[in-house]
């Protein structure tokens, strides 16, 4: 789990996943940045943590067909399922966030401007010992889980 990158105290309905704002020229990043304003045209302000929009818009999304070098937990024994990546636009950040779809969603699935929401997701779970998500994915919103 990337610590930081999200909140998941009350389950799915308030999983968000946080940035940062710059409070001098109000610009936002994710991942967070926690050093210093990464706009090039601000002289630099107060980082703020913000939890970002839960819904977006599909602006682009491919496949992966192939099974990702490490750090990437995968058994090899286990037969490679592809994957599906979105990436969504958030219009009240003015961003683009990449992240793999709900399992079971594939290209087929999805459009360009389609709505899409973010929900905890796991990487490997085998290795979990705790009950909270590692990562997030995007689902469309008029797919129920």
């Amino acid at each position: 789990m990337v610590a930081g990158w999200f909140t998941h105290d009350s389950g799915e309905e308030d999983f968000r996943l946080l940035g940062t704002r710059c409070t001098a020229c109000s610009s936002v990043f994710f991942p967070r940045e926690d050093t210093f304003c990464r706009n090039p045209a601000c002289g630099g302000g107060e980082l703020a943590e913000v939890p970002l929009s839960k819904r977006g818009r599909v602006w682009s999304y491919t496949d992966g067909r192939y099974r990702p070098p490490a750090p990437y937990v995968s058994d090899p024994g286990t037969p490679w399922e592809p994957y599906t990546l979105v990436a969504v636009e958030l219009a009240a950040e003015r961003m683009v966030v990449l992240g793999q779809a709900v399992p079971g969603v594939t290209v087929a699935d999805l459009a360009v401007g389609m709505e899409v929401e973010v929900v905890p997701g796991v990487l490997d779970e085998g290795a979990r010992t705790d009950p909270g998500p590692t990562t997030w994915h995007w689902r469309p919103v008029a797919v129920s889980s």
